[in-house]
């Protein structure tokens, strides 16, 4: 009978520890805007855009001016964020199409890091869009998420949208998506269940269609003549660009706007002090950068169109440019993070998997195979000889046909492309951090060097995720 208590009791002590854990584990509200380029905020620069929420977010903790996706476009990059792998290792290469694919989505079987996060013990929601495959086996709930209200597929509308709410489908909703999306994360955020939480909200801005917009949003930008990065290059459409420009910055700061709700929320319920707040999104966007709009998979925004190919319609610009792979991030971490700090090393979206872990003191399951690194390390000031290199790929199947893989340096850039052969490029990003001057038939022994070395470093690459473009 006394080894009988004595087990009870050591039982009782045990769920205690493991409840006080859980108690001091930090919320987590980590924010993913859809297409919104690092260029696209008052806080890196760009005094045209009118972010002073965001600025102020970035201000209050790390700010990450070198964070790249690994997949310029939605489905594979959202596929990278969720499970650390790269989108050929998930047979998502491409963003998922429900109309032509249905089938396609992330494998049910992979470990996730929602799903780790509620297995130990964290209230787990996603607020927003999904794209990770539309059938019910593909259901964010199968990835660990407690709770789930917006959209499966990729698209929505950005006023009166039809939304998913926890289970009930073909929920009509009136009133703007950006708006109506903080509405359910500061129900959320507000609930009286005092488990520490985890809520991913997932925007859709600013992601075209751009309009329309509140009015508070659209006002700054009605009149506004934009500047535009390269107005002299070649037949370029500059009205076009500057319409663009105008609509794509008013659905920004429709997101700045609700993220002083978000933070109010957090204070209001007094939980900043204990949440860690990361902002950052999927992929970049280019607004006239090189001629194009759009992302990995763009398109020329150009009065004469240069001729396509059997690949490559003539409107296409599929690439992997700078503009397209970088990201906007910041991480606000009360008490662990000081104000306005600068972190310049090289993080990817592959990297949040073991992040997010380690933030919450969760730890990884032995032998999952993943490819990201801890930022912990970096924001605490303990990484050492971090690796500054990047590893890209892109197989667009949609508008154009291409296999590009991409490995860059801080200095030097090179993209492949093993379907369309001629359409490789090399940069000096040093000399050339607009990425204007390919200089891949360089007579340089150096650029043939480099050239060389990167060349290898993809193909090895390569080979090690068994990628399908070299078979």
């Amino acid at each position: 009978m006394l080894s009988r208590i004595r087990l009870l009791l050591l039982g009782t002590l045990l769920v205690s520890a493991s409840s006080l854990a859980a108690a001091e584990r930090p919320n987590i509200l980590f924010i993913l805007t859809d297409d919104q380029a690092p260029w696209a905020l008052g806080y890196s620069g760009y005094a045209q855009a009118v972010t002073p929420n965001l600025n102020r977010l970035f201000a209050s903790g790390a700010y990450f001016p070198n964070a790249f996706t690994t997949t310029p476009v939605c489905s594979p990059s959202r596929a990278g964020l969720m499970t650390s792998r790269y989108g050929t290792e998930l047979g998502i290469t491409d963003w998922i199409n429900p109309r032509n694919e249905p089938e396609l989505g992330l494998d049910p079987d992979v470990v996730t890091w929602p799903k780790l996060l509620k297995e130990a013990g964290y209230r787990t929601g996603l607020v927003g869009k999904w794209h990770l495959g539309t059938e019910d086996k593909y259901h964010p709930r199968v990835f660990g998420y407690d709770t789930f209200v917006g959209f499966r597929a990729g698209g929505s509308t950005p006023k009166d949208p039809v939304l998913e709410v926890r289970g009930e489908l073909d929920q009509k909703h009136e009133g703007l998506l950006t708006d109506i999306l903080t509405d359910y994360a500061i129900e959320f955020i507000e609930s009286p269940d005092e488990t520490p939480f985890l809520l991913s909200l997932h925007y859709r801005a600013p992601h075209a269609p751009w309009l329309p917009v509140a009015d508070k949003d659209w006002a700054p930008f009605a009149d506004l003549d934009p500047e535009i990065p390269n107005p002299g290059f070649p037949n370029l459409d500059t009205p076009r660009v500057k319409k663009f420009t105008r609509e794509y910055l008013a659905s920004v700061a429709g997101v700045d706007r609700n993220i002083l709700r978000l933070l109010k929320a957090l204070e209001s319920s007094f939980a900043a002090e204990n949440t860690i707040v990361i902002f950052t999104s999927d992929h970049g966007y280019n607004m006239g950068h090189n001629g194009m709009w759009h992302k990995g998979n763009g398109h020329w925004i150009l009065t004469q169109l240069p001729e396509g190919t059997e690949n490559i319609p003539a409107l296409q610009r599929p690439n992997m440019y700078d503009n397209s792979l970088r990201v906007p991030l910041a991480i606000r971490w009360p008490g662990v993070i000081a104000p306005k700090t600068v972190i310049n090393e090289t993080v990817t979206i592959l990297d949040w998997f073991p992040t997010l872990l380690d933030m919450a003191g969760v730890p990884l399951p032995p032998d999952l195979k993943i490819h990201g690194r801890s930022i912990v390390p970096l924001i605490k000031g303990t990484a050492n000889n971090w690796d500054n290199t990047l590893y890209a790929e892109y197989s667009t199947h949609h508008q154009s046909k291409t296999a590009m893989r991409m490995y860059r340096t801080p200095r030097w850039k090179l993209k492949k492309d093993f379907l369309n052969p001629g359409r490789d490029e090399l940069y000096n990003l040093e000399l050339d951090p607009e990425e204007r001057d390919n200089i891949i038939d360089s007579p340089s022994a150096e650029v043939r060097n480099i050239h060389h070395e990167l060349n290898e470093k993809i193909l090895a690459t390569m080979q090690k995720l068994d990628d399908p473009a070299l078979k």
